[in-house]
């Protein structure tokens, strides 16, 4: 890697020659400005004022503009001249633990690498006293053109240092916590700690730029002539929290089921992609105590489906039951309707055959 800065660590009387490696890198997309109507690039050239001719950047110096509009010309050499201890220098002053490093105060990372190989002992030392120490060194040094404040620590077998924001540098947060009082119960703060426990911890060499991903790839299909915007599917804006516990146990099931685990709490209504939480309410304990013994309570799907199937079955087994009974008592009754009528017919034609006596008068 190419350095950036060299010069020494003052650690004591003890010097270590070093050099200044960028430990970061960007791999945002860069864009260009071009004119829409012919796609021409559009640049900025750096134009003088007074004669109105493009300058070369060979040409081109710093200059400090006084209240008058006056500038005065500041060299390279002016700046390497003045009297600074950490012009070439990174001046060790203190060491403290590491939770007193506000992250907000954090900058640019860079890796210090050993000048020389006469410079592998103190560098080495220094390495393995910040490592038994468990601390961080804090530090100035004077890059591009004004002093900084810097956080030396380990990193593997490097000494690293971040650039520090100057504590003045740090805006108080003025205006931004809410401005109403809020009461948090122990049983939600139960919920939320319950919530991060799920969600547990993350590899962040796995993590991503997800959208640097899509970029890249509408710009290989665009060059191929082959793309075709498709709308992306959003999540509806989060509305208003009406219900804080049903929300943080619909989270913890969520997260739990991203995970693979199984929430035995769940209920099947719950286990429904996207629908609203509702609170299930409890029975009163003496409610129903007059209509017998409790209903058996479901427990899974398959239990539930088994137990309806077989009383269905026997509801159906009694149905025909009854049916078949019924058929065969009518069918009795016809039989005997159908013999009395017959005898009853016969009976009223042999009174017919039967010859009347004439009278004798």
């Amino acid at each position: 890697m190419r350095s950036i800065w060299n010069g020494a660590i003052s650690f004591g009387l003890v010097s270590i020659p070093i050099k200044l490696v960028n430990a970061t890198e960007s791999h945002s997309i860069s864009f260009r400005q071009i004119h829409l109507d012919d796609g021409g690039r559009i640049r900025y050239r750096k134009v003088c004022e007074l004669d109105g001719e493009e300058v070369p950047s060979a040409e081109i110096g710093k200059g400090y503009e006084e209240a008058d509009g006056s500038v005065i010309p500041i060299t390279d050499e002016d700046l390497a001249q003045l009297p600074l201890a950490t012009a070439k220098t990174i001046e060790i002053m203190s060491f403290v633990p590491a939770d007193e490093i506000d992250p907000l105060q954090m900058d640019a990372a860079y890796y210090l690498a050993a000048n020389g190989a006469t410079a592998a002992k103190p560098y080495t030392l220094l390495r393995e006293a910040l490592k038994r120490s468990r601390k961080v060194a804090i530090a100035k040094y004077a890059l591009r053109g004004r002093e900084r404040l810097g956080m030396l620590r380990v990193v593997d077998d490097v000494i690293a240092m971040h650039g520090l924001l100057w504590p003045d540098e740090i805006r108080a947060p003025e205006g931004v916590a809410p401005e109403v009082t809020v009461s948090v119960r122990e049983a939600e703060l139960d919920l939320a700690d319950a919530l991060m426990a799920t969600l547990g911890e993350v590899d962040m060499a796995s993590l991503h730029d997800d959208y640097r991903d899509a970029v890249e790839a509408m710009i290989a299909a665009k060059a191929g002539g082959g793309f075709e915007p498709v709308e992306a599917e959003r999540e509806p804006a989060g509305g208003q929290v009406i219900d804080l516990m049903a929300a943080l146990e619909k989270s913890v099931r969520a997260a739990k089921a991203s995970r693979g685990e199984v929430d035995a709490g769940a209920g099947a209504a719950d286990a429904g992609a996207g629908g609203e939480v509702t609170p299930l309410r409890r029975k009163a304990r003496g409610a129903g105590a007059g209509a017998g013994a409790a209903a058996p309570k479901t427990v899974g799907g398959k239990k539930s489906t088994a137990a309806s199937a077989k009383k269905t079955s026997a509801s159906a087994s009694a149905a025909t039951k009854k049916k078949s009974t019924t058929g065969k008592s009518a069918a009795t009754k016809s039989t005997s309707g159908a013999g009395a009528g017959a005898k009853k017919s016969g009976a009223a034609a042999k009174k017919s055959a039967t010859p009347r006596k004439r009278s004798s008068a």
